[in-house]
């Protein structure tokens, strides 16, 4: 099973737009030449992409978030690189092996019958890598930041976090959906229950969550489960931006103390390009402010941002919001 698309600075050379008298940040960012480098690596942190949809396709959703990884590169490789960004802390991996699997799900024939439960199979064995090497990166002490695809890979995040660390972890999602859909075929929106359900995940809080779409049996769980917390989007609208963000510190606080993973649903932003998008939802420099007050968090162990889904007139765009979370995360780090 090949899993990994291991980058080089080659490989990444021609996205890089030079000036001169400046430094970009693809110009000084780290590579390996093989992954059991990893462990000597003196960065901290780990990016790694998901470029596939199979997982949202897979629940009913619309495709494009293979694109996220592809449009994030583009910009993030281009910021400049000084005192705040410092790019010998951050490793360029590369991108999970994804052609396969998008290739067999173009092959399926939207009128099977088991259409669904097909690409739920193709899901099933993304799965696998993206565990394999999460656990991978967890175990080496470093802190993978995973960019794009649907939020099914959620599930590997979590199993292969778990692993590393021998425990099950906690999780804060900041989505507009629980993910906590039937134990059915694999797909976007069930990598909470299957984690759960396989015992990698402990504590798990939402923030966000838009009660127009979350069915009565997941509320009727939520509220039966003392080890899951959540806060309603549709509470926050008519509050300031500080109790906004001190709700969002008593979600941290609920997870904090043991280790934990980070993940952003792009669909919880307001009108960004992503395989729900939402006409309500978080401004972008709100959620950039959660993502700043995370980066403080000790245990956190990962960061997931996914289901941006980039069309052909906002590519660029979306590149520079998904480049400026990564940084905000990275910022305390690195000063």
């Amino acid at each position: 099973m090949e899993v990994l698309k291991l980058y080089a600075y080659k490989t990444i050379e021609k996205l890089i737009s030079r000036r001169e008298g400046e430094t970009r940040l693809g110009e000084k960012i780290a590579f390996i030449e093989n992954l059991e480098e990893i462990t000597n690596s003196k960065a901290k942190f780990v990016l790694v992409g998901i470029p596939e949809d199979i997982g949202i396709r897979a629940n009913y959703g619309k495709p494009g978030a293979s694109k996220a990884w592809e449009v994030f590169l583009s910009s993030f490789l281009n910021i400049q690189e000084n005192v705040f960004t410092n790019a010998k802390n951050i490793l360029l991996l590369g991108e999970i092996e994804c052609k396969g699997e998008m290739q067999k799900a173009a092959n399926i024939d939207a009128s099977d019958p088991n259409y669904f439960v097909k690409l739920g199979d193709l899901v099933s064995e993304i799965d696998k890598k993206v565990s394999l090497l999460v656990e991978k990166i967890v175990a080496a002490g470093k802190t993978p930041i995973i960019i794009g695809g649907g939020h099914n890979n959620a599930f590997g995040n979590i199993k292969g976090t778990s692993r590393a660390l021998k425990n099950p972890i906690n999780v804060l999602n900041i989505d507009a959906h629980t993910d906590l859909r039937k134990l059915e075929h694999r797909h976007s929106g069930n990598g909470f229950s299957f984690a759960k359900h396989n015992g990698f995940l402990q504590k798990y809080a939402i923030f966000g969550l838009h009660k127009n779409y979350t069915p009565q049996y997941i509320f009727n769980e939520l509220k039966a489960n003392s080890h899951i917390k959540f806060c309603l989007f549709d509470d926050l609208i008519s509050q300031s931006r500080q109790k906004i963000l001190r709700a969002f510190s008593s979600q941290l606080e609920f997870i904090n103390k043991d280790a934990f993973g980070l993940e952003v649903d792009c669909d919880a932003i307001i009108n960004f390009p992503s395989s729900a998008q939402s006409p309500s939802g978080f401004d972008l420099n709100t959620l950039r402010s959660f993502l700043q007050l995370s980066s403080k968090e000790k245990n956190c162990k990962y960061l997931h941002i996914c289901e941006a889904a980039p069309g052909s007139h906002n590519p660029a765009q979306v590149g520079k919001a998904l480049s400026y979370f990564v940084t905000d995360f990275i910022e305390k780090t690195n000063n």
